[in-house]
């Protein structure tokens, strides 16, 4: 049993819309249903956990699961007070008997089918798998003045993408851990490379994008028009 941890409790500050952008329409349907139908379609998911903001499930259950054929179980649980909490929170209410949990930001509405397919694939195999893609530019290391420090090599660099996937165990342990030493990170694959565990790392998509800002949602039409994916 595989189970997709969906977090849509951020609050989305950057949009300065007045309202989650996950609520918010991409070419006539939310951003989040956009999200979910791909985890909905995918054969290899056989539950979803939805982590929305505490004061925000009626308009959750107005604009998006009202709307939508559920073939799957589907709950909803309250997040916390940092992404951190919020996840823990979807894992917790995660069935027992799930093998592997899949946590995915639900502002990435042009994730595919084919990346889950093999996250799962991967993550059997390995126990912890991360989505992105090797980065384009170069980079370069900043000190708090704004000079550069030094241009690391960017044939070993990868943008972080979700989904990421881990067997029950090991995405568990790795949240008991941080917790015990206060450790914070920015994604889940953190906490686990924190246990001295190897995280293994698999190509997403360059479309498969955060949508965070105006610009983003304008991205996000484009990328739609485009026909590159396939949740239109």
């Amino acid at each position: 049993m595989n189970t997709a941890v969906i977090l849509a409790a951020g609050k989305g500050t950057r949009m300065n819309m007045g309202i989650n952008k996950l609520y918010l329409n991409i070419k006539g349907r939310p951003l989040l249903a956009r999200t979910l139908d791909v985890f909905f379609a995918c054969s290899s998911i056989h539950e979803i956990v939805l982590v929305i903001g505490e004061d925000e499930e009626e308009l959750c259950r107005e604009k998006i699961i009202c709307n939508m054929e559920h073939n799957k179980p589907l709950k909803l649980v309250i997040g916390g007070k940092e992404r951190q909490d919020s996840v823990y929170n979807g894992i917790k209410s995660a069935d027992k008997g799930s093998e592997l949990i899949l946590i995915h930001d639900g502002a990435r509405p042009f994730v595919t089918q084919a990346m889950i397919e093999e996250s799962i694939k991967e993550a059997k195999l390995h126990k912890a798998v991360a989505v992105g893609m090797p980065v384009k530019d170069t980079i370069k290391q900043v000190d708090g003045n704004g000079f550069i420090l030094n241009t690391p090599d960017r044939s070993g660099l990868w943008i972080a993408q979700t989904p990421q996937t881990f067997t029950l165990d090991t995405i568990v342990q790795a949240y008991e851990l941080s917790y015990r030493e206060k450790a914070a990170a920015t994604d889940d694959a953190m906490l686990v490379e924190r246990m001295g565990l190897r995280v293994r790392m698999i190509k997403g998509s360059y479309d498969n994008i955060k949508i965070t800002t105006p610009e983003d949602m304008a991205l996000a039409e484009e990328i739609l028009e485009s026909g590159r994916v396939g949740n239109v």
